[in-house]
């Protein structure tokens, strides 16, 4: 686990996943945040939601943007993983039973009619429709008890950032088992004929936010902005820390 622009990041995929499996067998609920660049950029604002995306296990790097970063500042190699990767990934494994939270009815029923051919027994599995309210107004009891009863090993949670980590910190005190992953627009593009993910030659060009905002121009235009604006003192607080970090250690002989 390595710590960057303030985010404990876990960038082996591998760890990722023993990690969840060792978690489900322990008593109590935890949480996965996946940490795109809207995260990074409101973690750098605000100590109070820095402290909630913290406060879960880790935090997955989604953004394309981050691993780049760091190989300028510190030379390192880190590969992203994104919250729709996480999400076939462990739907596909079989290993788990889930329970699929957030988002409309209709974008739940897509949901599960097309990930059904990765995983049959999501046939048996509850698609539960949050109502529309800020994170202090659920009902994280009811909310709860119904994910107690279930039995769910993985509580998938599609709110939007940065509802969807404050809802996570919730509802972590009230659960008995599981662990919850917040993966954003996942269930939109496995669920929604409209909005897909972008093309992989976007992807690997690191074009991704140009598809998202031709997508949802309402809602992307003004996140990217707001990034574009918070870069410069997010990468020279990083370079920073690294130089204060580097002349604290020991000189070799």
């Amino acid at each position: 686990m390595d710590n960057y622009f303030n985010i404990r990041y876990e960038f082996d995929r591998d760890e990722v996943h023993r990690a969840i499996a060792r978690r489900v067998e322990m008593p109590g609920g935890d949480y996965v945040c996946v940490a795109d660049g809207v995260i990074l950029n409101e973690v750098n604002r605000n100590q109070e939601y820095l402290d909630v995306v913290n406060g879960g296990m880790f935090s997955i790097c989604d953004s394309s943007y981050v691993p780049l970063y760091i190989k300028w500042i510190y030379g390192k190699r880190f590969p992203q993983y994104c919250g729709s990767s996480i999400f076939k990934d462990i739907v596909s494994s079989r290993r788990y039973r889930m329970i699929f939270l957030g988002s409309s009815a209709e974008i739940l029923k897509g949901l599960k009619k097309n990930i059904l051919p990765w995983n049959p027994d999501v046939e048996q599995m509850q698609f539960v429709e949050l109502p529309y309210c800020g994170a202090d107004e659920f009902d994280y009891k009811a909310i709860a008890d119904m994910v107690n009863r279930d039995g769910a090993d993985i509580i998938w949670v599609s709110l939007g950032a940065p509802k969807q980590e404050w809802f996570m910190s919730k509802l972590k005190p009230h659960l008995r088992h599981g662990v919850m992953i917040a993966v954003g627009a996942a269930f939109k593009f496995y669920g929604s004929e409209d909005i897909k993910r972008a093309p992989e030659w976007m992807i690997r060009n690191h074009l991704e936010f140009v598809h998202r905002i031709f997508s949802e121009p309402g809602k992307q235009i003004g996140r990217c902005i707001d990034i574009i604006r918070s870069l410069p003192r997010l990468l020279l607080g990083e370079y920073r820390r690294k130089r204060a970090v580097m002349s604290h250690l020991p000189e070799h002989v």
